[in-house]
């Protein structure tokens, strides 16, 4: 504790994290969608729907790659710009962090164009500790829009995504407030508030903001982490003037564990 305090009080601490692990959640989801317009419920979907849907989960599961890329045809287009090739090499990469990932697909709504299923689900992602993710937890909630010929996903669309990651014996417990979209130019709020007494102890924190690009998705980014004279972070932030997604992320350290989460902020004309 004393040699973690006199770090807090005599420097910012600089570290790498990825804050687009996100990207790597949304190869988790592989199901999960838009709202469709006069879409059928759950309940009636058909068979053939839901055993992808628990096909896709078992593979995941059991971290079999080329069992997963199987679903995905290889004409396979993704709305961040990722291609088929892409989502492979990000799979490999995330369960080599985090071999022991969880998988829960539910699918919310299905409606038929022509040959095409298009399938709205939301998949719940955990993954316990492990010395490959440097001991951090992961849980993660993805909705994500599949259109899907035949047993192949041809297109994804991410739609709403928030990521936490933690490591230690107690990270901080955060409160995380932002909005799912925005219209371009719009001023917004964004707190990553600690929801719990924090005593005698310090915080380091920082806030992060990146567009979300293809190119940029497997490059961990650098975070100077500065001494927080409150219980949180509270930031006010503007739109681009551009239509797009960015990734927006708050890392919170405390003496006995860190914190960060990701959530995906979609900007709208």
């Amino acid at each position: 504790m004393p040699n973690f305090i006199n770090l807090l009080l005599r420097r910012s601490y600089r570290t790498k994290v990825n804050q687009k692990l996100t990207f790597f959640l949304l190869v988790l989801s592989l199901f999960t969608g838009w709202q469709c317009v006069q879409a059928s419920t759950a309940q009636n979907a058909p068979a053939e729907l839901k055993n992808l849907l628990t096909q896709i989960d078992t593979a995941a599961n059991q971290g079999n790659v080329k069992a997963v890329m199987q679903y995905y045809s290889p004409s396979f287009t993704h709305g961040d710009g990722l291609t088929r090739q892409a989502m492979e090499k990000a799979l490999v990469s995330l369960w080599q962090r985090h071999p022991k990932l969880r998988y829960t697909t539910q699918l919310q709504s299905w409606r038929r164009q022509g040959n095409i299923v298009i399938a709205e689900t939301v998949t719940q992602i955990s993954g316990a500790p492990s010395a490959n993710s440097q001991n951090m937890a992961l849980n993660a909630t993805i909705r994500s829009e599949q259109r899907i010929s035949g047993q192949q996903i041809v297109q994804q669309n991410i739609i709403s995504e928030r990521t936490q990651l933690t490591s230690g014996a107690k990270p901080p417990q955060i409160d995380f407030k932002l909005p799912q979209q925005v219209k371009v130019g719009q001023q917004f709020s964004f707190d990553a508030i600690v929801s719990e007494p924090l005593g005698d102890d310090y915080l380091l924190g920082a806030a992060l903001e990146e567009p979300v690009k293809a190119d940029t998705l497997l490059k961990p980014s650098s975070v100077n982490l500065q001494l927080l004279s409150a219980g949180g972070l509270f930031k006010i932030g503007r739109a681009p003037a551009t239509p797009g997604d960015t990734w927006v992320s708050a890392v919170i350290m405390r003496s006995e564990g860190t914190t960060m989460v990701t959530q995906r902020l979609r900007i709208v004309k």
